[in-house]
């Protein structure tokens, strides 16, 4: 048992050179959301705080801090796509962090090749070797303990097709490791990758 405990409240700041906890829950999936508006221009960002929901239907959710272009476009289409963060991608995902105005394509900037969907219109990134096309569920304006409204949105969709490259089944199972996916971790600047070497197993219990 730790014996020397760094306590705070975050109402009250917490004292330390950059907020832990992004760093405490992490690493986390990158939600890398593709959607576009409803004049068709298109929309590529990543988002940090995202993550699968629900097995049946299967559900995903991104949040996003401001009210910004994607959960506008999610919102009026009703419709997005999550793409697969990988080594390989991580410089062309980080270049889609960049503050462009909407008529400025994120898929351009970065280099990436929009590739139709097959069920959604929504383009999916033709680099990416797992793609969800998705179905708009719910968009909930976070709040606080007290009530209050906060400048958060989370954006909740059904996956209705899945893509993936098949290089990453192994005998019909999906191998984690084999893709690279990249996660983020604390700090200004912090990822991680799955390797092989990071994985056991645990059975669970009857």
């Amino acid at each position: 048992m730790p014996a020397d405990i760094h306590f705070y409240e975050p109402r009250l700041g917490h004292g330390l050179p950059h907020d832990p906890f992004n760093a405490i829950v992490g690493p986390r999936p990158i939600g890398w959301i593709s959607s576009h508006d409803a004049q068709g221009r298109l929309n590529l960002a990543p988002y940090s705080f995202f993550n699968g929901f629900n097995y049946t239907p299967p559900i995903i959710g991104f949040s996003s801090v401001g009210y910004k272009d994607t959960v506008r476009n999610a919102q009026q289409t009703g419709e997005f796509a999550w793409n697969l963060a990988t080594r390989p991608l991580a410089e062309a995902m980080n270049a889609t962090c960049a503050s462009v105005p909407p008529e400025v394509s994120e898929f351009e900037l970065a280099g990436l090749t929009p590739a139709k969907s097959r069920v959604i219109s929504v383009p999916r990134v033709a680099e990416s070797p797992v793609s969800f096309e998705c179905r708009v569920t719910q968009v909930i304006q976070l709040q606080g303990a007290d009530g209050s409204k906060v400048e958060t949105w989370l954006t909740l969709g059904e996956v209705v097709a899945v893509h993936i490259d098949k290089a990453l089944l192994k005998d019909g199972l999906y191998d984690t490791a084999a893709a690279q996916p990249i996660l983020r971790g604390g700090g200004p600047a912090d990822y991680f990758e799955i390797g092989a070497a990071q994985l056991f197993r645990m059975r669970r219990p009857k």
